[in-house]
């Protein structure tokens, strides 16, 4: 709720490898109950900013790996490449 009110919010999936992070983090479509957090979340803040009167919103979204200290962004239109 706070992202809607001007804070900044971080979610942070932290573990070892096929511990469920991913499906955590992004579930699936169908069914509904199976979705994830980052869908979850989006839903809410847009709803909020559909109803909201009198302000306006920037949303900015990333999406980011670090594996092995090489940082890859997962929204980007190659996500094989590292970031510096």
């Amino acid at each position: 709720q706070g992202v809607t009110e001007g804070y900044n919010g971080t979610i942070f999936a932290y573990g070892q490898t096929g511990s469920g992070k991913s499906f955590t983090m992004q579930g699936i479509v169908d069914p509904a109950t199976q979705k994830g957090i980052i869908p979850r979340a989006l839903e809410h803040i847009f709803e909020s900013v559909q109803y909201a009167e009198n302000a306006k919103f920037l949303v900015r979204a990333s999406y980011l790996e670090i594996y092995n200290e090489a940082i890859r962004d997962l929204l980007g239109a190659d996500t094989k490449q590292k970031l510096e």
